[in-house]
């Protein structure tokens, strides 16, 4: 198959998730309720829709984020998550919420794109000190240098009393996205298409301003960006849309998921992913790549 084959297939795919996500969730909803029912479009719109879009809008740009921090540091085991991106986007929201807790959602996103953006340049720094003939240094650098400014970030926030609320930020969830709550995640979406033409620091801002949305989610940044490269490649203009496209799949499929394993109750989609990304993870490690 030709990549606007595997293309069309993912976004026939995303299609379908996307409709179902619409039906899914506490309240039965039916096709046949937006007809007949006003409550029923008052709650796609209010919750349903929202939440459907902040799923595809994260998951695609952190794939394409994680795709480029694999490119820059030329390592395929890094991921902005596990390489202190996300960790500085959490502080940033840690510390707008400590110093200006009336600030906008707008001013949140701001400042933890811009500390998530700092974060990913020191992660850059630290690498290239070390030797590429020791390409395992770089995923394990940057697990101690995520793992550093998140113990930072839970000591400030238990300093000020935060801890319950910044763990909101630490576990990825989309119960919280309402109409109001998430119209910025739009200019996450417009940095990952950004992405595809010119700019790699479209993905690490977009990343923070998601980070301040729905929180740290786990493996889409890891596992997307392999499976791509092990099916069609490593042309990253080429193969782009692909990620993109999965890590919606991935990221929506994983919240329904949520939604229906203990229903009436949700498990959050970063806890979702922490165990499907591993399967998939430990899956890519033992299965030989397809495409040469």
């Amino acid at each position: 198959m030709t990549d606007i084959y595997w293309f069309g297939a993912g976004v026939f795919i995303l299609a379908l998730l996307s409709i179902g996500s619409l039906f899914v969730g506490v309240i039965d909803l039916t096709f046949t309720d937006i007809w007949r029912d006003p409550q029923a479009v008052r709650l796609i719109g209010i919750s349903r829709f929202p939440r459907t879009a902040a799923a595809l809008i994260s998951g695609g740009a952190l794939a394409v984020a994680g795709s480029v921090m694999q490119m820059l540091v030329r390592n395929r085991f890094v991921e902005p998550m596990t390489a202190g991106t996300g960790q500085g986007a959490a502080l940033g929201v840690l510390l707008v919420t400590i110093w200006m807790p009336q600030a906008t959602i707008f001013t949140k996103m701001a400042l933890a794109s811009v500390t998530a953006l700092i974060s990913s340049l020191g992660f850059l720094a630290i690498v290239r000190r070390l030797p590429p003939s020791q390409p395992l240094l770089v995923p394990l650098v940057g697990l101690v240098y995520g793992g550093i400014i998140g113990a930072g970030v839970l000591f400030v926030a238990y300093q000020a009393d935060l801890l319950q609320y910044i763990s909101v930020w630490l576990n990825g969830e989309f119960s919280g996205v309402l109409r109001g709550r998430y119209e910025l995640l739009w200019l996450t979406g417009a940095g990952a298409v950004l992405t595809y033409f010119a700019a790699d620091q479209f993905a690490t801002v977009g990343m923070g301003q998601a980070v301040t949305t729905v929180g740290i989610i786990p493996f889409v940044g890891l596992v997307v960006p392999n499976i791509i490269s092990r099916l069609r490649g490593d042309n990253l203009r080429r193969t782009l849309p692909l990620v993109a496209v999965l890590g919606a799949v991935l990221t929506l499929g994983s919240d329904m998921l949520g939604r229906v394993i203990r229903a009436p109750f949700e498990i959050p989609v970063g806890t979702v992913l922490g165990v499907t990304g591993a399967v998939i993870f430990l899956w890519l490690i033992y299965r030989a790549p397809s495409y040469e």
